[in-house]
């Protein structure tokens, strides 16, 4: 099992990309298609006050009639944020995206913010640790392990 902070090790850009609650949507949205990114966590200073993303777009401006340039991002960003700890295994986190609908992941050790996980990095790893299996697996069978 992996610990999340290998897998923010592993990955090839570690940069938190976040947004101020009083942003408008329509900032966050360039920024997020800027950076090729579904998610932007809201910050005031060092603290996480929500998360914002695509979801939150569709449906808290898209179905609700409201105007991306007018709209702040502290109206629509999800407040109840979850988040994680280094230590925590992949599969733990896979749990908890599942269970809660999640996408994204902030890591916090202690009170400092040291990443993001995504579902994408969860299953890359996890296909990484399968393949790894397999590969042992048929070096067994076939007598290399003699």
């Amino acid at each position: 099992m992996t610990a999340v902070a290998e897998i923010l090790k592993s990955k090839n850009d570690n940069t938190v990309h976040a947004i101020a609650p009083g942003d408008s949507v329509l900032d966050a949205l360039q920024r997020m298609a800027d950076k090729h990114i579904g998610a932007l966590l809201v910050m005031e200073g060092e603290t996480i006050v929500g998360i914002f993303t695509e979801r939150d777009y569709a449906r808290k401006i898209a179905l609700m009639g409201r105007t991306s340039s007018v709209t702040l991002v502290s109206d629509v960003m999800t407040a109840d944020v979850m988040y994680v700890s280094p230590t925590q295994t992949s599969q733990e986190c896979m749990a908890l995206m599942t269970e809660n609908r999640l996408r994204h992941l902030p890591v916090v050790d202690g009170r400092k913010l040291v990443g993001l996980i995504s579902i994408g990095d969860l299953v890359k790893d996890i296909i990484s640790e399968q393949k790894f299996i397999i590969e042992q697996l048929e070096h067994y069978i076939t007598g290399g392990g003699r």
